[in-house]
């Protein structure tokens, strides 16, 4: 097998509205690439965010009781802190500069994936932030039906983000919305090599072709969000119960980690 990951470059600076599935499409058109059958897109959570309007003024957030005993101890702006928790279902762990939720999506990240870096100011005190989508896989899903009116191939969709992890330094670029692939690569009852069955290896095919599509991306002034993928060829789950992200979100109760 041979993976390409290939950068689309000339995507312009998204804006509330903006029809994502149509930029990516001529951006591909003007860097002399063709989308085909079975590539996989992995597009940036910020970009989905900035077309989806998920911005909110910090000015405008009026810190709880909870909200302001936790900034105390995290050190953070109480109004960030009321943010944060309105995006969580709940505090997994704080300390001095470090606030780690789950996210109302399932997704276990520092800050509830709000971000404050490449996004535009409102107004002069740096008050402006990025929620995540409301419905990764629901965005993905609605690229990845337009990409098919416009192209009439059938794509892969994976929206990416940074998260870290616990036992490892550093962010990695893991999907958090996925349409027309199998997430979760399920290898459980097979065999390997010598013939022994295997009992627990299951594959996190969107994270690698996500963190993958990351290394391209950039976490700085690259202006890369979106990547194309070709070779891998993917394919959507027939049970709707597997498809998305969701069988990546490993239950709590199997989280040693909680």
């Amino acid at each position: 097998m041979e993976l390409r990951f290939i950068g689309v470059p000339n995507i312009p600076m998204v804006e509330p509205g903006d029809d994502i599935a149509e930029l990516i499409s001529n951006a591909i058109v003007t860097m002399g690439e063709n989308l085909q059958q079975d590539d996989v897109l992995v597009i940036a959570q910020k970009i989905i965010s900035k077309a989806e309007d998920r911005y909110l003024d910090l000015g405008q957030v009026c810190p709880g009781e909870e909200a302001l005993q936790i900034a105390a101890e995290v050190d953070k702006d109480p109004r960030k802190v009321q943010a944060i928790l309105d995006e969580s279902s709940e505090v997994v762990r704080k300390r001095r500069g470090v606030l780690i939720v789950e996210h109302k999506l399932g997704f276990v990240q520092a800050n509830a994936g709000i971000d404050q870096s490449n996004i535009p100011l409102l107004g002069e005190d740096d008050l402006s932030c990025l929620l995540l989508p409301l419905d990764p896989d629901k965005s993905a899903g609605k690229i990845r039906q337009s990409i098919h009116d416009i192209s009439g191939v059938n794509v892969g969709v994976i929206i990416n983000d940074s998260l870290g992890r616990a036992w490892r330094n550093g962010t990695l670029g893991l999907s958090i919305g996925v349409a027309g692939l199998t997430a979760l690569e399920d290898y459980i009852g097979g065999s390997d090599i010598y013939g022994r069955e295997l009992m627990v290896t299951q594959v996190a095919a969107a994270d690698e072709l996500a963190a993958g599509a990351s290394l391209v991306m950039g976490q700085t002034t690259e202006k890369v969000p979106v990547v194309l993928v070709k070779g891998y060829k993917p394919c959507e789950p027939e049970d709707k119960d597997k498809r998305g992200v969701g069988p990546l979100i490993r239950p709590k109760d199997m989280d040693l980690f909680r």
